[in-house]
């Protein structure tokens, strides 16, 4: 049984133990995530029986889809979509071709950081100098959040759903594991996971917005057990080609060098906008942006980069 892992540093790996679960556990080795070939995914969903089972986008003020010009969403289209009963499809990048990269942020919240938050141990996990910075650039980002992300934070969510720039996707529900031996992350069984990011879906939907069926694991550990659970929902699950390192960083630098030393035509890069988990971030997305800019490197929507139409 394989296990998919995400690329850290050793000293990251023991900040990112010590600081999600509050625990003193063993460094776990890291692998070096495999280089998956671009599956394109269908971009029409089928149709559940039980929206509420499902997890299916329910229709929000702008919409559940990708926004046109004129800010209509066409009927049925909802990015990463993919037939339902069938295993879903697993995205390191989009087509090396062009000149667009997807810019993508995950918004972890597990029990121990709302116990964080509630205790006064740390100030936020909603990183606004970031959403500030996407906003006055105008540029496109998606966001990969986690349910109890969103209960915490919803204006904050209601400001990313209110963006047209911006995609919603799932992280899960808390932010748990679903293999063992995820970098120290809560574990879950593979068999929870259905109704895990079925809820997460339910708790994002009534936001609206570019809602997407994409969805990231945490730690972007997995295996063909959680891949098979995911099945039900029609998903396309998107991992990244493209590893910042950015939580628990001391300095901006090592993430900038991470990004752009990797960076490519379609690739997906992966940060976070959880601020005390990440309080480096906002200081390195203004030179990550202008190093993109350098390399004549676009930022885009994930379905965007993931289309099978993007430029040549």
């Amino acid at each position: 049984m394989s296990v998919k892992k995400s690329h850290l540093s050793v000293g990251a790996v023991v900040a990112l133990v010590a600081g999600i679960t509050l625990l003193v556990v063993a460094t776990v080795p890291t692998q070096e995530p495999a280089q998956a070939e671009f599956v394109a995914p269908p971009t029409r969903s089928g149709t559940p029986a039980d929206p509420a089972r499902t997890g299916s986008p329910q229709p929000g003020p702008t919409g559940s889809g990708p926004a046109a010009p004129d800010g209509t969403v066409p009927d049925g289209t909802v990015p990463g979509a993919t037939r339902t009963g069938s295993r879903p499809p697993v995205v390191d990048h989009g087509p090396r071709r062009g000149n667009l990269v997807a810019l993508t942020f995950d918004a972890d919240m597990t029990d121990a950081m709302r116990y964080q938050l509630r205790s006064g141990a740390v100030r936020s996990y909603a990183n606004l100098t970031i959403v500030d910075l996407l906003e006055r650039k105008q540029v496109p980002a998606t966001f990969f959040l986690t349910g109890k992300w969103v209960r915490e934070y919803p204006e904050v969510t209601r400001r990313l759903a209110g963006n047209p720039r911006f995609e919603l996707a799932n992280h899960t529900y808390a932010h748990h594991a679903f293999v063992p031996d995820c970098y120290g992350l809560p574990h879950l069984p593979a068999r929870e996971l259905t109704a895990d990011a079925a809820r997460t879906f339910d708790v994002i939907a009534p936001y609206g917005g570019r809602q997407t069926r994409y969805f990231r694991f945490p730690g972007l550990c997995h295996d063909r057990a959680a891949l098979d659970a995911l099945a039900p929902l029609g998903v396309t699950v998107v991992d990244g080609d493209v590893i910042s390192g950015d939580p628990f960083a001391k300095a901006w630098r090592p993430i900038v060098r991470a990004v752009l030393s990797k960076v490519q035509p379609g690739s997906v890069i992966v940060l976070h906008v959880t601020e005390a988990n990440a309080p480096m971030t906002d200081e390195a997305l203004p030179h990550i942006l202008a190093g993109l800019a350098e390399r004549g490197l676009t930022p885009a929507t994930l379905s965007e980069v993931l289309a099978t139409d993007a430029p040549a």
